[in-house]
């Protein structure tokens, strides 16, 4: 248990969740002792949070906890919760969780009419309370009781009865209840929101046919919170993991220590090379020669000694392999030697939220000094422009902490001259950009390099012509001077 910040709260007792990622966008947790509502329509995650926040009550804090099923008969939840490894029914024998089964079979067709009270109900909770004194009890899905009523003053008055009684027990409570719109009433019958201290906000909200889970915290009386919506995952290893974007703070350290591109003449045009802590994003055309500077960024890497991580979106792992052998790059020498990780993937088998995870965890495990992202164009052609985006501020984020070299590819849509780096126009997060660009100069195509920007830093503003050969990139001492129109594809003397 924690007691919230004064900076951030008004200092009212906390409980810790459990849930990744979600104490952070309510400064420490859930008030204890209070009530809060979690509502969301079907599949949004209400029963897996529930779940969650009963075990790991007891998992990480040793805190005890009542699971109350309305709705699923509770044999049937703990053996759809072992899909996260929750063994409930171990918990359940060592009087660690107390579930009470109060659903309705499929055959039940009464309605009550008249007075009606939950004496019955309140006096099974009570015996569970006295059993196991539990800090955490949770209401799934409260919604069910309603079906049973034709008059909603009863159940309301019923509610605030459980509550309240919930309350005098000093236990922290977690009701769910569902609703039928991702933006439209907080609840399906309109009273649940006004029985709860806190309300919580699941949606799962279809994008370009992938579905996007995000929470919101609606209310929360007596504490600061963030505001908005935050972007979450189901994992099987956790559960629900949240990815609070909000919370990012532009605090990362700066070095002021140089790293090689893996091509002398570049960090040359560079003023000594890359920032050890920079994000350099490169653009072109296809073709240009984007995949080849990954390449030469990796050899660069292991010339170093240095730990290097591809995620390729385009191209296979032999793919990759057989490109930068043609180009002098033996990557199978860098595997061997446990300097190099590649890890390919079609980027439409996952929604953002479920690379940035993946691409942490990968960084977790395996430490890497540097990280190469081939392509960015892959990634975003699958989402929508705020959801990249989004995605590519928590991935520097968290890379610039982590003091992980960055590099990372777009392909321009044109392929002569671009308006914009890419369409979410990320080039604003980044450190450095470099533009590849194909040109025409009296008949001829060439291609051409320059360093748009390179923040902290000094560096050649020149455009020089590039070749590629089997010792990969080959920047000319040649400067195009007296010409102008050359990014933008059709080259003219001036």
């Amino acid at each position: 248990m924690k007691k919230a910040t004064k900076e951030n709260t008004f200092s009212i007792e906390k409980m810790q969740t459990g849930i990744p990622g979600f104490d952070e966008i309510c400064y420490g947790g859930l008030a204890v002792g209070k009530t809060t509502l979690v509502s969301g329509t079907a599949g949004s995650g209400k029963t897996i949070l529930a779940c969650q926040f009963i075990y790991k009550g007891v998992e990480e804090f040793n805190e005890r906890g009542v699971f109350i099923s309305f709705e699923e008969k509770a044999l049937d939840l703990k053996k759809n919760m072992l899909q996260f490894r929750w063994d409930f029914e171990a918990m359940e024998k060592n009087k660690k969780v107390y579930f009470i089964d109060a659903s309705i079979s499929a055959d039940h067709s009464t309605q009550i009419v008249g007075s009606y009270d939950l004496e019955g109900l309140l006096s099974r909770i009570e015996g569970a309370i006295t059993a196991i004194k539990p800090r955490r009890v949770v209401l799934d899905s409260i919604g069910s009781l309603f079906y049973q009523f034709q008059d909603s003053t009863i159940i309301r008055n019923e509610l605030f009865k459980l509550v309240s009684f919930l309350n005098s027990k000093g236990v922290t409570t977690v009701i769910t209840s569902e609703r039928l719109q991702d933006y439209g009433n907080v609840s399906r019958f309109g009273v649940e929101e006004y029985i709860a201290d806190h309300v919580i906000i699941l949606r799962n909200i279809l994008e370009k046919d992938k579905r996007r889970r995000t929470l919101e915290i609606l209310k929360y009386r007596g504490s600061d919170h963030k505001r908005g919506e935050q972007p979450f995952i189901i994992n099987a290893d956790q559960g629900i993991v949240v990815m609070p974007v909000s919370t990012l703070e532009l605090k990362q350290k700066s070095s002021g220590k140089r790293v090689s591109s893996g091509n002398a003449r570049l960090d040359d045009m560079c003023g000594g090379g890359f920032f050890r802590d920079s994000v350099i994003l490169v653009s072109g055309a296809t073709g240009t020669g984007k995949t080849l500077m990954v390449a030469e960024f990796i050899r660069g890497g292991f010339k170093n000694n240095e730990k290097v991580m591809l995620l390729a979106f385009e191209e296979s792992e032999e793919q990759m392999i057989r490109n930068a052998t043609g180009w002098g790059v033996d990557l199978v020498e860098m595997k061997k030697k446990g300097l190099l990780m590649i890890s390919a993937e079609y980027p439409e088998t996952n929604g953002m939220e479920d690379h940035l995870y993946r691409i942490k965890q990968l960084v977790e495990e395996f430490k890497p000094n540097r990280i190469a992202i081939d392509s960015l164009s892959a990634i975003e052609r699958g989402s929508s422009t705020d959801s990249f985006r989004a995605f590519i501020i928590a991935l520097t984020s968290f890379l610039k902490k982590k003091e992980i070299t960055s590099f990372l590819t777009s392909t321009s849509s044109k392929i002569f001259g671009e308006n914009s780096v890419t369409q979410a126009h990320i080039s604003t997060i980044t450190d450095s950009i470099i533009l590849l660009r194909y040109t025409e100069v009296m008949g001829k195509i060439y291609r051409v390099i320059t360093i748009l920007k390179m923040r902290g830093s000094a560096h050649d503003k020149d455009i020089f012509e590039f070749t590629i050969d089997e010792n990969g990139m080959n920047i000319q001492n040649v400067v195009f001077r007296n010409v102008s129109g050359i990014l933008g594809g059709t080259a003219k003397s001036s």
